[in-house]
């Protein structure tokens, strides 16, 4: 699965396809020369309704245009920490202006925040799927 996001709609459907994605902090990747911001997560597939458990599948995400990122209650330095994608929003300049911030939303408190020129994104599955140990559940809900 490929998918692309150029606008506020198409942002919203990554960030539903990715929600409770997980990755190790290693994995994200702020590239300032390229402009890009690129990280590889565990994608839980929401989409697949075959079993109790459900599936994951490895996947690439790229944001061009990037022109600084900062980041907010992440520790940098624990490169092996495991963190959990909760939501991707944007907020835009406004008017024809298409900059604005994308925002990484995760499970704690942390954010990554983009300034971008425009919404350039890529979602990209990397690998085939594998059962998942079980199902995201918020807030005691299945």
């Amino acid at each position: 699965m490929i998918l692309a996001a150029e606008d506020r709609e198409d942002l919203e459907i990554l960030s539903a396809r990715l929600q409770d994605a997980a990755g190790k902090l290693k994995d994200f990747a702020w590239l300032p020369k390229q402009r890009r911001f690129a990280c590889v997560v565990n994608r839980y597939r929401w989409e697949d309704t075959k079993g109790a458990k459900g599936s994951r599948v490895r996947a690439g995400l790229k944001f061009e245009s990037v022109l600084d990122v900062k980041s907010q209650n992440i520790k940098l330095g624990a490169r092996e920490a495991i963190v959990s994608l909760l939501a991707i929003k944007f907020t835009g300049a406004g008017g024809e202006d298409p900059s604005g911030t994308i925002e990484l939303l995760f499970a704690g408190g942390g954010t990554f925040q983009l300034k971008v020129e425009c919404i350039d994104a890529t979602l990209s599955d990397l690998t085939t799927s594998w059962e998942a140990r079980a199902r995201p559940d918020h807030d005691g809900e299945r």
